[in-house]
């Protein structure tokens, strides 16, 4: 089942609704997900800790059969995240608990407040000619592009389920 989501028009001169138009969820489908910080604070996720909040709820929402998640890194101020689509779920909501589950916990740590994310996100769903693991290296190797560290290895934040 396909569900197309397109934006409202009351709402059409906002620049992040360009990113929802004719984006569509399907169960069992491949996405490319890219969403950043507000205002690119990258000092949020240069603390490990916060960090690790993060990729926790991309692994609850996985736990829980959301998504099945094939790779992500957690870059300085921005994610990227390529995960099928396993349940329920439109990608919008899966993006939408994401964001709002991680913003609760990251707000929890010492001297945080305000909005973490910024209000979109950039969607790409994979095409059938489309090699997911092409685009799982393409993600694990952001930090290396970059300039964050020399070997992807020295990195903590990235995940694939080919390794």
């Amino acid at each position: 089942m396909s569900v197309r989501i397109d934006s409202h028009p009351e709402n059409s001169a906002l620049p992040y609704d360009d990113l929802r138009k004719g984006r569509w969820s399907e169960r069992s489908h491949a996405y490319f997900v890219t969403t950043v910080l507000a205002d690119r604070q990258s000092r949020w996720f240069a603390d490990f800790w916060c960090a690790r909040l993060v990729i926790a709820e991309m692994r609850a929402l996985h736990d829980a059969e959301a998504v099945a998640s094939l790779a992500w890194v957690v870059m300085p101020d921005h994610v990227h995240w390529l995960f099928q689509l396993v349940g329920a779920l439109s990608l919008s909501t899966v993006m939408k608990r994401f964001k709002a589950r991680s913003a609760h916990r990251v707000n929890t740590r010492p001297g945080r407040a305000g909005p973490l994310w910024q209000r979109a996100f950039h969607d790409h769903a994979l095409r059938p000619d489309e090699d997911s693991r092409q685009v799982a290296r393409y993600i694990i190797a952001n930090p290396l592009r970059a300039g964050v560290v020399e070997r992807v290895g020295d990195y903590p934040h990235w995940d694939a389920v080919w390794l």
